[in-house]
């Protein structure tokens, strides 16, 4: 069997890589970058085909051998753009080998190590009342984790005060957990735009709340400072989605960074790089939980690597998934049942694009921007 067509698919915000073999099986990967999450929409469509040029005419089951010529073939390793190209890849062919075997990817890679796959849901709300109210009804729909903004919806206008964006968020989590009690597990994410002294100061206020975890509290690329915080705050810190390598996964388990590492699928390097990732995170007793922000197909690459791992905490899940957009563009989602994803059965992902409607949701350019606060200078998206 041979690699004969290597492209990209877009549709509104989603992009996907789709490999075509000579053998009429083919294989898609969530291209996370496609919709800006990993740098720019421009240059990971250009990385895929870089990669491509390498792929076609190869036996896509000779997947570490490709992994690592794709990685190794940049001269800079690494790169978020480079790096979400070579993820999407990576988990198209593990899809075109679950095909080729006749077996779901976590069989390739193990067997299940669990039955079904706890996850945590996504909250809105323009106010703490809002939120608090969504809050009650994803618990009315099964889920027993929830996951919000503490800062709002994106932290837009965020004040350039110290005491009112601690304030503000003790205002958001008060109400959530009083809406829902004191059992459910709560999670919250500032998405990096608080300062040092901002999230030591948030982290000590919200202690009572009992949290599960406090997410990218500050920018993630000073792993020394990022270590300083998780020593000096009561909650259990988890970073790592903009992570790439496992060189930098390993700096940051190294330095007791974190208590859960978060790497997305796409931009750490696919299935083959979370395995080893999730491994020496097994070693540090730190507790997996993938970064899920995008499509269903994402959903299923996780929910293979999560079945197929010891240490798997809980999974991201946006909640979306039987909404359209999403609904329309795969013919069926994982099914989830009382806050859990069911393990698929299915050879591969056990998904499949829903190319015919993709003409109905023409691709959207993501123009990322980055915070403005109340003075006018910029934080992190």
């Amino acid at each position: 069997m041979k690699v004969t067509h290597v492209e990209t698919l877009a549709a509104s915000v989603h992009q996907w890589v789709k490999i075509t073999t000579d053998e009429g099986l083919t294989g898609i990967g969530d291209l996370h970058g496609g919709s800006g999450g990993s740098g720019t929409p421009v240059t990971v469509v250009a990385a895929v085909q870089y990669h491509a040029e390498y792929l076609v005419g190869k036996n896509p089951l000779e997947i570490e051998k490709h992994w690592q010529h794709m990685f190794r073939r940049c001269l800079f390793r690494g790169g978020s753009d480079a790096m979400a190209a070579l993820g999407a890849i990576d988990v198209a062919l593990w899809d075109i080998a679950g095909k080729a075997a006749g077996m779901p990817i976590y069989q390739l890679l193990g067997g299940p190590t669990r039955d079904r796959i706890r996850v945590y849901v996504h909250l809105g709300g323009e106010s703490p009342e809002e939120m608090a109210d969504q809050a009650v009804r994803r618990v009315e729909e099964g889920y027993t984790a929830l996951r919000f903004y503490p800062l709002g919806p994106f932290g837009e206008g965020l004040p350039n005060n110290y005491q009112a964006v601690v304030r503000t968020m003790e205002a958001f989590t008060a109400a959530v957990r009083d809406a829902v009690g004191p059992d459910l597990d709560l999670m919250i994410d500032v998405v990096n735009r608080l300062t040092m002294p901002e999230a030591i100061e948030a982290g000590r206020v919200l202690e009572p709340y009992g949290l599960y975890f406090f997410e990218d509290p500050i920018e993630p690329d000073n792993i020394d400072a990022m270590a300083e915080v998780a020593a000096r705050i009561p909650i259990p810190i988890a970073s790592g989605e903009r992570l790439y390598t496992i060189y930098q996964f390993r700096e940051l388990l190294n330095k007791n960074a974190s208590a859960y590492i978060r790497p997305d699928i796409s931009v750490a390097g696919g299935i083959t790089n979370l395995k080893k990732i999730a491994a020496i995170a097994e070693a540090s007793y730190v507790g997996m939980v993938p970064h899920n922000p995008c499509s269903p197909v994402m959903t299923a690459s996780v929910a293979h690597l999560d079945a197929a791992i010891h240490n798997l905490a809980i999974q991201e899940y946006t909640g979306t998934e039987f909404e359209k957009p999403k609904s329309d563009l795969i013919k069926e989602p994982l099914k989830l049942v009382d806050g859990h994803l069911l393990l698929p059965d299915a050879p591969g992902l056990g998904i499949e694009l829903n190319e015919e409607a993709f003409a109905s949701y023409p691709p959207v350019p993501h123009n990322r921007k980055p915070v403005v606060t109340s003075d006018g200078a910029l934080r992190d998206y």
